[in-house]
């Protein structure tokens, strides 16, 4: 770990305009520190989070900031393996029990990506091993991005952005690729 770009030289330097390389949009889970598993210091990303790493309009609006007004050209959607959003879902599909309060807005927006691996029916998922689960929700991420956001459509066609969606390994610390969109080598 060098731990770049947090010296008092740079702070100066970033205290009148950032210029973030990429936007990380990721879980709020205490476990997924964007900017420590990355080694980035300050100014390099532009990071949104949220539980389970879930859309609304103030996300997507946060994210298009990081590309359209701060130049970022890169989108990463992080999730991680043992994500207590899908598990949430999860069990919220297969046993009808759904959490009080907002959390439920949290849960409700992690089912859509999840669903669809019921195959034959909601109790397949408990026969599903919870990091495909998790992989499918960032791959379903990456894709809602896209089809939500006329502004990051347009910028990954015109390849000026990329978006890719990454799953974080708890225990050992390896990130590994699910999805990809747009020109990740540019």
């Amino acid at each position: 770990m060098l731990h770049p770009s947090q010296g008092v030289d740079h702070r100066s330097e970033v205290s009148v305009a950032q210029y973030p390389f990429a936007v990380i949009f990721g879980c709020s889970d205490s476990r997924v520190a964007a900017e420590i598993i990355f080694d980035q210091g300050l100014g390099d990303v532009f990071v949104v989070r949220t539980a389970g790493h879930v859309l609304d309009t103030t996300v997507i609006g946060s994210i298009e900031y990081g590309v359209d007004v701060l130049g970022a050209s890169l989108i990463v959607v992080l999730g991680h393996d043992s994500c207590g959003a899908v598990a949430a879902a999860t069990a919220a599909l297969t046993t009808g029990e759904l959490p009080s309060g907002f959390v439920r807005a949290i849960v409700d927006r992690v089912i859509p990506s999840i669903v669809n691996l019921a195959g034959g029916g909601l109790g397949a998922l408990d026969t599903l091993d919870p990091a495909a689960l998790g992989q499918e929700h960032v791959r379903h991420t990456v894709q809602m991005l896209q089809g939500y956001s006329r502004s990051l459509a347009d910028s990954i066609s015109d390849g000026r952005v990329a978006i890719v969606g990454l799953e974080y390994t708890l225990a050992d610390g390896t990130v590994h690729m699910t999805e990809s969109l747009g020109d990740v080598e540019a």
